[in-house]
């Protein structure tokens, strides 16, 4: 098995997760039922997957949604009140003790508790009131890929659930991946290949895409690549921005594409180099990464094994291993 493999598995995955995850979706709405928030435990990969559900639970489904602080519940140990929370955990393997120790103590304080895994028997698994099988299979690449995509397709399926609707569109979710992946490759840029930082930019439902972009960059190139925001990006750190600098930019369909158009539109005129995942035609940029058009909501599902393939082509343009990055193992636990 390879990174690529596995990034090519994912509609495969994702049907089995949409048919698997359904006798689940009567028991999350019922356990969360009263919950006036949500406190999501994640780590790495899993925490892009938990700002995904930040925008998702809490546009569609009225739900503050806050990244817990996992030291509170282990070295510092001082846990928080759960009063009113529904506390979910999104780990790839469920060990990690301080995610752990997050969701052991929600069940303490009588908290109804969710978790999103690919290890139905693991540690963290066994501290939840439901949990929701991600279904990608072994995962041996150490870069997280179908498991990640999971991780999102799972949190559209608790919206699902907690609005207690059909979103029929989520269906055609496994074909619109075999679509993105279908598409050829974009060329790596002599920019980027020799590059040893950028930034990488998104908004709303695609700040989680920004932020696993930068990830998967900074873990297989060794490229220092760092996420915002749009509008955090335009409070200072856009000052780094000069001739060649290189910016990442997603700028898809619906209610931040203005926004993120004319900023890839600003950072092109200023000289940059200027790469954008797009959805829409006549996006700004001299070099664009065409996905599939989707709903808004389920555009970071689409998106996902396209910036891992481009993060694998560039590892490799920059003559380094995607499948051994330096200093990494598949399980990380931390305290």
């Amino acid at each position: 098995m390879s990174m690529l493999s596995e990034i090519a598995e994912q509609p495969e995955v994702i049907g089995r997760l949409l048919e698997s995850g359904r006798p689940a979706h009567r028991r999350i709405a019922e356990m969360a039922a009263g919950c006036t928030h949500v406190i999501v435990a994640a780590r790495g990969t899993s925490d892009n997957a938990a700002r995904y559900a930040q925008y998702l639970w809490g546009a569609h489904n009225r739900l503050p949604v806050g990244l817990t602080t996992p030291s509170l519940f282990g070295p510092l140990d001082s846990p928080p009140a759960l009063d009113g929370a529904l506390v979910v955990g999104i780990s790839q393997s469920g060990q990690s003790p301080d995610l752990v120790a997050v969701l052991s103590e929600a069940r303490r304080q009588g908290r109804p508790t969710l978790v999103l895994t690919n290890e139905v028997d693991s540690p963290l698994a066994a501290t939840a009131d439901v949990v929701i099988d991600l279904c990608a299979g072994p995962e041996r690449a150490i870069a997280a890929t179908k498991s990640y995509t999971a991780q999102l397709a799972a949190v559209a399926m608790v919206s699902r659930a907690l609005a207690k609707s059909e979103e029929p569109e989520m269906e055609s979710l496994p074909g619109y991946l075999e679509e993105a992946l279908s598409a050829p490759a974009p060329p790596m840029l002599e920019a980027l290949t020799d590059a040893d930082r950028c930034a990488v930019v998104g908004r709303g439902f695609h700040l989680s895409t920004a932020f696993e972009w930068a990830l998967k960059l900074q873990e297989l190139t060794y490229m220092l690549a760092q996420p915002f925001s749009s509008a955090d990006f335009l409070h200072g750190p856009v000052a780094i921005v000069e001739s060649g600098f290189p910016v990442l930019t997603v700028a898809t369909g619906g209610p931040t594409y203005a926004e993120m158009a004319e900023l890839a539109g600003s950072m092109t005129e200023r000289g940059a180099t200027v790469i954008t995942l797009t959805d829409e035609d006549g996006t700004p940029g001299e070099n664009t990464i065409r996905i599939p058009r989707v709903a808004p909501w389920l555009s970071p599902i689409v998106a996902a094994p396209v910036i891992q393939r481009f993060a694998h082509d560039l590892t490799v343009a920059r003559g380094l291993d995607p499948e051994a990055p330096r200093g990494l193992s598949k399980v990380t636990r931390t305290r």
